[in-house]
Parts: C-alpha cells; structure tokens; sequence
C-alpha cells in the first residue's frame, strides 16, 4: 500500500508522549498515529451503527409521531 507523509506541529510535551506510547506498543509514531486515527474511525463508525440500529427498531414510533403533527390544527401555514 503507498504511504502519504504527514507533518504536523504538536507542543514538545505530545510529541516526547507520542513517541514513548509508540514505543511501549512497539510501533513507529507513523503506525501509532494511524493505529490511533483507525481507532478513532471505527468508534465513529460503531456509533453510526448504533444510531441505525436504534431507528431501525423504533423508526415507526417517530413515524407516528410525524403523522400525528401533520394532523395537528395549525400544524400547516396557508
């Protein structure tokens, strides 16, 4: 697979943490950052899953509720 290169400015403080969490897992801080922004994504990507699991089992209960304001007096302007 290629590889981008990335450059980025963080305070001394980061840096000397990334590189000591790199080395504790035996990786590059290149492969640390990725592991990490992979990690990142896929938390993400659980919580879309999550969110669509929850309206798939109750998209008819905000189905109804829609219904029922359309019905609603006053609900629509002229």
């Amino acid at each position: 697979m290629a590889k981008t290169q990335l450059g980025a400015r963080v305070d001394d403080d980061i840096a000397e943490l990334a590189r000591a969490r790199a080395k504790d897992r035996g990786l590059s801080v290149g492969d640390y950052i990725a592991a990490l922004v992979k990690e990142d994504a896929g938390g993400l990507r659980r919580g879309l899953d999550a969110a669509r699991r929850f309206l798939d089992d109750h998209q008819t209960v905000f189905d109804e509720a829609e219904g029922a304001d359309r019905h609603a007096p006053g609900a629509h302007a002229a």
